[in-house]
């Protein structure tokens, strides 16, 4: 049986909630289903009916983000979900097929996303393009190395986040270039980011925040929230940190070593770190940084040879790529890549192939994790040119290494 998909409006957000409810066995608090629909953008939202029932529905964010050597539209899946009655009908495969056409009408050639079960997304041509760490780190102990950065005109302001709301945003603006796989955040989304309502908070108080700044203005800030505890009548607090962000190493460095020097607290815990998170080579016993790494942006060339000719490289390449692509049959063929450090061209051709691969091997390697070596040494590439798959591997390289930070 197929079940038809359409556009939907605000209208429908009624049904939007409750198959999220019922796809992700969640309960939104008082006034966090408002929050969602604001930001909701319904002009990108299918949804799948079962006669006048929606059973399944999918929407995305369009985002400018950052990709290796440039900036780029790039189509933010989200809310993906199908009723458990509607479960193995072929819905949500429907679904990701309309959805990926339509950013392809759109003229949107790179889609990601956050996945909730990392074995969904493989099957649509998502492949995992960044990792982040979760991790801890004991006061006791967080020493920084001897020559860590420090600048005398740098000093600490505590601020309430909502009151320094635009200097907040100027300065993630001035950084949010830097990395692949960071991309510009709305109004809706500051909304979030800065809100303090009881479901924000998870027992642990209030926003709080640091700016890092000189008489010239502001350098960095620091937003987290603290957890008090009491342990045998020692302070033993939790500090979850929600988001740091410095335009130098001296000002990043300042706002860790006053995260970590914070009165009544005995570890830091930060979730959805870069792979690369300078604090690493601060700490002078890097033991101390108890970590768990997990996947976090998957990304899905929508258009292969738009998406390839919109980054840049990090050495020459030119080579024929064949593309297997049963989901977007568009893309499937064989591709000529040329480009280096300036940028570079794609492009439709019958010559003989140095590659072959997968459309989610691109994806996973897009934003520059390096991780072709990877899928070759499981057997998952071909290679027919000795040398071709190294010589793309190390051209879609990137540093630093990509990153969102900001799960949408």
């Amino acid at each position: 049986m197929t079940y038809p998909i359409r556009q939907i409006d605000e209208s429908a957000w009624p049904s939007i909630n409750r198959v999220a409810e019922e796809a992700f066995s969640w309960t939104p608090a008082p006034g966090q289903s408002a929050r969602y629909k604001a930001q909701t953008e319904f002009d990108r939202s299918l949804a799948a009916f079962d006669g006048e029932e929606m059973i399944g529905h999918t929407s995305s964010f369009g985002f400018t983000m950052t990709v290796p050597g440039a900036r780029v539209p790039v189509a933010g899946v989200t809310w993906v979900g199908v009723l458990p009655s509607h479960r193995r009908r072929g819905v949500l495969s429907s679904l990701m097929r309309a959805q990926l056409a339509d950013l392809r009408d759109r003229g949107e050639h790179v889609a990601a996303l956050y996945a909730s079960e990392s074995s969904i997304y493989g099957r649509y041509g998502y492949g995992r393009a960044s990792s982040h760490l979760s991790f801890r780190i004991d006061k006791p102990g967080s020493a920084f190395v001897r020559d860590w950065p420090q600048d005398p005109a740098l000093r600490i302001r505590v601020v309430k986040p909502a009151d320094v709301r635009s200097d907040i945003e100027k300065l993630f603006a001035s950084v949010v270039a830097r990395r692949p796989g960071r991309y510009d955040h709305n109004a809706a989304f500051w909304d979030s980011v800065l809100g303090d309502e009881d479901f924000d908070q998870h027992g642990a108080g209030p926003l709080r925040g640091l700016l890092a700044e000189d008489d010239g203005g502001v350098r960095g800030y620091a937003l987290f929230r603290v957890q008090q505890k009491w342990t045998d009548g020692i302070a033993d607090g939790e500090l979850r940190l929600r988001g740091v962000e410095a335009t130098d190493p001296a000002a990043y460095a300042l706002l860790w070593r006053s995260l970590l020097d914070r009165d009544l607290v005995s570890q830091v815990v930060a979730h959805g770190r870069p792979v690369d998170d300078p604090i690493i080579a601060l700490l002078a016993d890097q033991r101390r940084l108890r970590v768990a790494v997990q996947d976090e942006l998957w990304v899905r060339l929508v258009d292969v040879d738009r998406a390839l000719a919109s980054r840049a490289y990090t050495t020459p390449v030119d080579l024929v790529i064949e593309v297997e692509d049963d989901v977007c049959p568009w893309n499937a063929g064989r591709h000529r890549l040329t480009g280096g450090p300036s940028g570079a061209t794609c492009e439709p051709v019958d010559d003989a192939p140095d590659v072959t691969l997968p459309v989610a091997a691109l994806g996973s390697a897009y934003l520059g994790d390096g991780q072709l070596d990877e899928h070759l040494a499981a057997g998952l590439l071909r290679e027919h040119s000795p040398g071709a798959l190294r010589a793309l591997a190390v051209a879609m390289s990137w540093s630093p290494k990509p990153w969102c930070g900001s799960g949408f």
